[in-house]
Order: C-alpha cells, then sequence, then structure tokens
C-alpha cells in the first residue's frame, strides 16, 4: 500500500503565503512523478505544478512566479511554496505521484486526500 499524507493548508489573507508539504508513505520501490493539483469550487481540477525525479517543473500560466514546487527525494516529499496569493487561489489542492511499488512491476497514480487553502480577508 502506498500513502500521500498532505499538510500546511489553511486561510490566508491575499497577498499572503502558505506552504504545503506532501510525503509519500508505503512500499515504494520508485517514486516518479509528483505534482499539485487544485480543484475550485463548481470547477474542474486542474494541474498547479509539477516536477520529476531530476528538479524539472512545470507550472500552470495562473500560478507562475507566485509558486514554486520542489522535492525531497530522500523523503519521498513533494512541496509548494506559495506567495501573494489571491481569493481565485482558493481551492482544494491535492498531491499526486506516480509511485512504483516493491511488489508491482507498472508504476501508478496515487493521490492525496486533499488540503484546503482559502485566501479572503
Amino acid at each position: 500500500q502506498v500513502q500521500l499524507v498532505e499538510s500546511g493548508g489553511g486561510l490566508v489573507q491575499p497577498g499572503g503565503s502558505l506552504r504545503l508539504s506532501c510525503a509519500a508513505s508505503g512500499n515504494i520501490k520508485r517514486v516518479y512523478d509528483m505534482g499539485w493539483y487544485r480543484q475550485a469550487p463548481g470547477k474542474q481540477r486542474e494541474l498547479a505544478a509539477i516536477t520529476n525525479t531530476v528538479g524539472s517543473t512545470n507550472y500552470a500560466d495562473s500560478v507562475k512566479g507566485r509558486f514554486t514546487i520542489s522535492r525531497d527525494n530522500a523523503k519521498n516529499t513533494v512541496y509548494l511554496e506559495m506567495n501573494s496569493l489571491k481569493p481565485d487561489d482558493t481551492a482544494v489542492y491535492y498531491c499526486q505521484a506516480r509511485i512504483s511499488m516493491v511488489s508491482v512491476t507498472d508504476p501508478m497514480n496515487y493521490w492525496g486526500q486533499g488540503t484546503q487553502v482559502t485566501v479572503s480577508s
């Protein structure tokens, strides 16, 4: 079994900052891409940021220059540093990782339970 556990969400004022963390645990052989998706009320889930095993990154246009994704491969953990937050960033943020388990040949996508980020004055 593999679990992704997120932390760091909360309420913040516009212009503020938050840092999300997501740690993968379980019978892991290798972690491939790790990313953060978000889903606002009434909208589809969308990619916010993603990083691969060598640290290459890709961001949604709406968060470029404000969000930074990083990872600690030794800890199987991915982070999302969010700055200059706007009300439009309000959403449930989900961690996603492509992971192969020790007993399974093909990697699979796993999701965290989600953490709420609310940007409001």
